[in-house]
């Protein structure tokens, strides 16, 4: 086994450090008849990851192999602008104007040109601007799949991006100026918002594709001028339409028949899914961009369980595995000959409480929630579960900064979270009489096909049966889909990956009442205005001081817990690819794909 260890993350992730650079990945050219395999633990399931019900790691890292973005973070990591496929430039400061240019020749893979008509669904979609006031989607979600049922109402414009008028893309709510050749969008801000430069990263989805398919319109230019007018015109009928196809129009678990639906603009394109087996990325043949892709064609394998990863590995079944780090993991890959790249990754475990959305309705009770918190085994998980992976491992401490990271230590002390450090059966059950129940039941979501969470599950269930809880397993293979469902279940136990360095890429859209990962429905009007001050406060030290008071409310409000900062394992045959180089923030081994080289034998 040959062993590589990046830095832990706490080492490499400062809170909103942000470092552009202008350079570009070296013109690489295909392996004619290359191939690769590579597992991942999750199958994917939705072509659009913006959506609450597709927002997840296994979606983002097909999605990222398959289109083009004007910035993406490296290993190191850095924020890299990619010029060959668009360019971003800040007009004014005050009012904020930043304007965005698809560069020349890009086309998606259908060889339709990406141009404004997808910048302006994108800026629709992820802005909320034209959706219906007031709309309340929670009421036509499926409790069983997460997915929108279908009786949802065709009258209502509504974008289930998680817009925040007050935060992110949302503070756009003018429309976007389109330039005379149709290449540009000029967008003025409400407000200032420090993270600007990562609220608009991507053409988003395929305009010709959602008007085609939404408006009943065949040729491609003729659909991207009518969703131009709808947009333009506030055109209510059509919008609604188009939003609807954009919430689910792009959800499926195989190949689907109409093509349309996986066109791309990026290295790859997806030629070949198989439900719960494998989706087959093959380069893209009209990419005209600076990451061209070395190896032809890429299968990602749905491999749910560590140890058959790492057996699939041993076989040559894969070439690259990422599973979740487990002590008999670790043992497996010692007596293998391959590369190991271990350390901490950018990813927590948690465990949120549902608010008044809860399954048995307990949870709206803050003498149960609390009771609850104070069962839950942290460290006994931690030193039963992560210590033989990684020696130094402890809990995490904070819901808002990464250990390590300015604030942690400081917020660890007075957020509240030494209350939890050590299991108090006394505690809770005095606090269960105090709110005149016996024996609640506590629903727990998480993945049945993940045996870490199953062990920590068991370690939870022990513990709470001794102050009266009667945890009960609610685990799902499709766990990720049902997170944000209502009634679903009581608590959640799952790891937030975080997707770049903004100081807003958590506390806004996980814990602000509108926020798209708030999926336990949390609700605190002073929470809404920390996280609101947080987008606009460009001052360093008074960020550290707002994620202070963010870190701090959230314990207050026994919003949940954490635990541990998972230790990593990417481990991959040399033999067979190089140019493996994990990174700490989602898509972690996916983010440098285009220079994944195949070796010569």
């Amino acid at each position: 086994m040959r062993i590589r260890r990046f830095a832990a993350a706490a080492a490499t992730v400062a809170v909103g450090a942000l470092v552009l650079s202008g350079c570009a990945a070296p013109q690489s050219e295909i392996v004619e008849g290359s191939s690769l395999s590579v597992a991942w633990n999750q199958p994917f399931y939705s072509y659009n990851d913006l959506t609450s019900f597709g927002n997840a790691t296994a979606n983002a890292n097909i999605t990222y192999s398959t289109n083009s973005r004007f910035n993406f973070y490296d290993d190191t990591p850095k924020l890299i602008q990619d010029t060959s496929f668009g360019t971003y430039e800040k007009v004014s400061d005050d009012p904020l104007v930043v304007k965005y240019t698809i560069a020349d020749g890009v086309k998606w893979s259908d060889g339709t040109a990406v141009d404004a008509a997808d910048l302006l669904l994108n800026w629709v979609s992820l802005s909320g601007a034209e959706n219906t006031p007031d709309f309340d989607s929670t009421q036509f979600t499926n409790p069983d799949t997460g997915e929108f049922t279908p009786d949802f109402p065709t009258d209502v414009v509504f974008f289930d991006s998680g817009a925040d008028p007050t935060t992110g893309p949302g503070l756009v709510s003018k429309l976007p100026e389109v330039s005379d050749d149709k290449k540009s969008i000029t967008m003025t801000w409400d407000a200032p918002f420090v993270d600007w430069e990562l609220s608009f990263t991507t053409a988003g989805l395929p305009a010709h594709v959602v008007a085609q398919q939404a408006l009943g319109i065949e040729d491609p230019q003729e659909a991207k001028d009518a969703l131009v007018a709808a947009i333009t015109d506030n055109d209510a009928a059509s919008m609604a339409k188009i939003a609807n196809f954009w919430n689910t129009g792009f959800n499926f678990t195989e190949m689907p028949s109409d093509t349309s639906l996986v066109v791309s603009n990026g290295p790859y394109t997806i030629t070949n899914f198989v439900a719960d087996q494998y989706i087959t990325l093959t380069a893209n043949e009209n990419y005209v961009g600076d990451h061209k892709p070395q190896v032809a064609e890429i299968t990602v394998r749905f491999i749910t369980d560590p140890l058959a990863a790492v057996q699939a590995l041993q076989n040559g079944e894969v070439q690259v595995i990422s599973p979740q780090a487990t002590a008999d993991v670790s043992d497996a890959l010692a007596a293998l000959d391959v590369t190991v790249v271990g350390g901490y990754e950018g990813t927590y475990e948690h465990i949120d409480l549902q608010f008044d959305q809860s399954k048995s309705g307990h949870f709206n009770n803050p003498l149960i929630r609390e009771a609850f918190m104070k069962v839950i085994p942290r460290q006994e998980i931690v030193d039963k579960l992560i210590v033989p992976i990684q020696a130094d491992a402890v809990t995490r401490d904070s819901q808002v900064f990464l250990p390590g990271a300015e604030g942690y230590d400081d917020s660890a002390k007075a957020n509240g979270s030494a209350d939890y450090a050590d299991v108090d059966i006394a505690g809770a059950t005095a606090l269960l009489a105090e709110a005149g129940v016996t024996n609640p039941e506590v629903c727990m979501l998480f993945s049945s096909t993940n045996p870490r969470r199953a062990n920590e599950f068991l370690l939870i269930q022990q513990s709470g049966a001794l102050a009266g809880f009667n945890v009960t397993d609610c685990s799902s293979p499709d766990w990720g889909g049902l997170l944000g469902t209502p009634s679903a279940y009581d608590a959640s136990l799952f790891g937030w990956q975080s997707t770049s360095l903004g100081v807003t890429n958590g506390p806004p859209p996980t814990f602000n009442s509108k926020g798209i990962n708030n999926l336990n429905f949390y609700s605190n009007p002073d929470m809404d205005k920390l996280t609101d001050q947080l987008g606009k406060e460009f001052d360093l030290d008074k960020q550290i001081e707002i994620q202070k008071k963010i870190d701090k409310l959230l314990w207050e409000d026994f919003y949940g817990v954490t635990i541990f900062q998972f230790p990593a394992v990417t481990a991959f045959d040399q033999t067979k690819i190089a140019n493996i180089a994990p990174s700490t923030l989602s898509p972690t081994i996916f983010w440098n794909v285009w220079e994944w080289s195949p070796v010569s034998e």
